[in-house]
């Protein structure tokens, strides 16, 4: 059975330490995710944002601690032609962070 949004969005609220921080890794209003948490419905776009930073998050999250994760999301990456894996999150470009993850995975064992 698959995870509720709302449940990913607490999760990483929680992770991320706030509902600020998490608002603007997903590019939304802070009012917005309170709004997700008192379980207002969420928007298609948006789930989807909130899915993959949770795919992301605990992909990385596999390989790093949560501070080298969080540098490796918000800061500028070579497998993504000097783009910040979150503004791939944003877009909703999943094949491409996870490509980028794969590398850093294969770099981690080689």
């Amino acid at each position: 059975m698959p995870v509720a949004t709302a449940a990913k969005v607490d999760a990483l609220r929680v992770d991320f330490q706030s509902n600020a921080r998490l608002a603007d890794l997903l590019g939304v209003s802070r009012s917005q995710v309170t709004r997700w948490l008192k379980g207002a419905g969420i928007d298609p776009l948006n789930a989807e944002k909130v899915d993959l930073l949770e795919l992301v998050w605990s992909s990385l999250l596999r390989l790093y601690e949560p501070d080298t994760a969080r540098a490796w999301l918000l800061g500028l990456n070579p497998n993504l032609g000097d783009r910040r894996p979150i503004e791939l999150v944003r877009a909703g470009r999943a094949e491409e962070l996870m490509r980028a993850i794969r590398a850093e995975r294969a770099d981690s064992f080689a």
